[in-house]
């Protein structure tokens, strides 16, 4: 396993993070337990969550996952972990999470923090991050900015125009909570280009701390980083944490012989917007069979692809079963020659982000 620096900070992140979402619902408390020791036996030091996991969210099942990895960690050599988790933002219908929440002010935020380290049962996170932005942003298949969202009417020019936290607030706060000694860095997920400088411009400008890490999807049907936000974290030295390198599950090739497979697509049907586009499907079979004629499996394809890419410090993955996480990790030894990486690209070109 390598170990890499994550942005600026002192951090040294295994290339390979362990993602929870599954805890709570598709897994157990047990099964999840066996998959943390698998991962830290493997030298994963990065665990990722948030307050509100697991997904799908739902009132019935939110925090669970925090409180699962907490029962785990209780048990840890603290030092030895590099653990994240997030506080959730507004504007997703999550009623059930701090009454909407409304905001990411102070309030909430401080809310959140608190919920976070009992469950998680430690005095500290490492790496704190916004889960989406506050303000109007296209994310979670959305990908088109749509300047109508910034008015409660829904009407460009028209209504009340819908206030959002400024950047500079929800920093302030979070340094907060990093001179009490809650948080030791801090990061955002599903930003934009736009927010990421913002945030970096106004760290700079006001004293306040500079985002370490951006946790965004990344995968071979899902390459939207590369326009524009791969260079932004490379002279902003800022970490990428890419999740869903399977997209889904759909890079996994499972589906495609009988789409009825037990698994995250059918088990929530529409929940996942962004992999419900009409070329999914057929850019899924192609890279399945591309990995097929290279003695591949298409996870390991889609996997080494990500752990290869020179702009993502660690790579999230999740399982449902050890089998699943076994593969997952043993794919870090497939290592993908130019002829591979050169019929990726073809493919890329025919069927550009079917999945953004």
């Amino acid at each position: 396993m390598d170990y890499r620096q994550l942005g600026k900070t002192d951090l040294k992140i295994s290339a390979i993070g362990l993602g929870t979402m599954t805890f709570g619902d598709q897994n157990t408390e047990a099964e999840a337990h066996e998959q943390l020791d698998y991962a830290l036996a493997q030298g994963i030091n990065y665990i990722d969550t948030a307050e509100m996991y697991p997904v799908p969210p739902k009132a019935e099942t939110f925090t669970r996952t925090e409180s699962i990895v907490g029962s785990w960690l209780k048990h840890q050599a603290r030092e030895r972990i590099i653990l994240g988790t997030k506080v959730s933002g507004p504007r997703r219908g999550l009623h059930w999470i701090r009454g909407g929440p409304a905001s990411l002010d102070k309030a909430n935020i401080r809310a959140a923090i608190e919920g976070s380290l009992q469950r998680l049962q430690t005095d500290y996170i490492d790496v704190y991050q916004l889960h989406w932005p506050e303000r109007n942003v296209p994310m979670f298949g959305q990908y088109q900015f749509d300047p109508a969202q910034e008015f409660a009417s829904g009407v460009y020019g028209q209504g009340q125009e819908q206030a959002w936290v400024s950047i500079r607030n929800q920093l302030e706060t979070l340094g907060e909570l990093i001179k009490e000694g809650k948080v030791r860095y801090i990061g955002l997920s599903n930003e934009q280009p736009w927010g990421v400088m913002e945030f970096v411009r106004i760290a700079q400008e006001y004293n306040l701390p500079r985002i370490a890490s951006l946790q965004n999807g990344y995968n071979l049907i899902n390459r939207g980083m590369e326009f524009g936000m791969a260079e932004v974290l490379y002279r902003e030295k800022i970490g990428l944490l890419a999740y869903s390198p399977l997209a889904f599950g759909h890079l996994s090739g499972k589906y495609i012989d009988n789409p009825a497979t037990k698994g995250r697509v059918t088990l929530f049907q529409g929940y996942a917007q962004r992999y419900n586009k009409p070329n999914v499907s057929p850019a899924s079979a192609a890279y399945a069979e591309l990995a097929r004629q290279h003695h591949l499996t298409p996870s390991q394809l889609a996997l080494a692809f990500v752990y290869q890419r020179w702009f993502v410090t660690s790579t999230l993955i999740g399982a449902t079963s050890m089998t699943q996480l076994k593969e997952n990790i043993a794919a870090w030894n497939v290592k993908l020659s130019s002829e591979i990486m050169h019929e990726i690209e073809n493919l890329h070109l025919r069927m550009m982000n079917p999945a953004p």
